[in-house]
């Protein structure tokens, strides 16, 4: 079904170019049925037409006719005024997909004030590589047809989950910038590595492998990451002494409150840009 769809991405930032290249890459969408649109960045236009192979215009050039699937992925401080610039424009066919942190589906249709089908997704920047972990929720014009393509289209670039609009929040908080939190670390792993003697390279690879074994082990084992941790802490150890150190130096605290503050950030992001509650 998806194969089959014009896609119009609003905004052609890095969560549409990973978007894109994932559609492309991973559900081997035809580049000639995605548009990607800015404002005024012409650069940016040329960067995506050479690299993709897809079609990439002005806002105001943009012909919504022949689009099937709209995709949101500008600023949120955007989202008012792009909103308002569309809507003159969007027709009973179309399906809205917006990957805009902190906004709403009620926010979105409450401007739009039509009854179109809006599906709130919010990806990562895995999605480049197809190992996104999406979170989908639908709004309440959306029918299962509907639901069942936005889960397609982010099928194409990792793992879903459907979620409720409260819970999108946390959501993004882990998912959305968990990413970052990882390299974060793994920074970190490398810079001591280096420090102690490794190349910089070789230390970065063997920080990204562990990372991505560790992570393997947790999706393919009916053991709870508690239960793992367990299992590799010796008494006494040198496992044991990390996990010391970083107790003591607020480790498990910083992690917690990196989500929360992330997922506060979502929680405000609704309440500068929105005058719509969420239900």
């Amino acid at each position: 079904m998806l194969k089959y769809r014009n896609i119009s991405f609003i905004g052609a930032g890095s969560m549409a170019e990973a978007m894109i290249s994932g559609l492309i890459n991973n559900a081997g969408i035809s580049p000639e049925r995605i548009t990607a649109a800015n404002h005024s960045n012409v650069e940016r236009r040329s960067e995506l037409i050479n690299k993709y192979d897809i079609q990439a215009v002005p806002f105001n050039e943009l012909s919504l006719n022949n689009t099937d699937v709209i995709i949101l992925a500008v600023k949120p401080k955007q989202a008012e005024e792009v909103l308002q610039q569309l809507k003159p424009y969007l027709q009973d066919h179309h399906i809205v997909l917006s990957v805009l942190a902190g906004i709403s589906t009620p926010f979105i249709e409450e401007i739009i004030g039509k009854h179109l089908p809006v599906v709130r997704v919010m990806p990562n920047t895995s999605s480049m590589i197809g190992e996104s972990i999406t979170g989908i929720c639908a709004g309440q014009y959306v029918e299962n047809e509907n639901l069942d393509l936005a889960q397609e289209l982010s099928e194409a670039i990792g793992k879903v989950k459907i979620i409720s609009e409260k819970q999108m929040d946390v959501f993004t908080g882990i998912a959305g910038s968990g990413p970052a939190y990882f390299y974060y670390l793994l920074e970190h792993m490398e810079d001591v590595a280096v420090e102690n003697g490794l190349d910089r390279e070789m230390a970065r690879d063997i920080a990204a492998q562990t990372l991505y074994g560790a992570s393997k082990m947790v999706m393919e084992s009916d053991d709870s990451p508690a239960e793992l941790r367990k299992k590799v802490t010796s008494p006494n150890g040198t496992t044991a002494a990390g996990l010391d150190a970083l107790d003591q130096n607020g480790g498990g605290k910083a992690i917690e409150a990196a989500v929360e503050n992330a997922a506060e950030r979502s929680k405000t992001l609704r309440k500068e840009f929105e005058k719509v509650p969420v239900h």
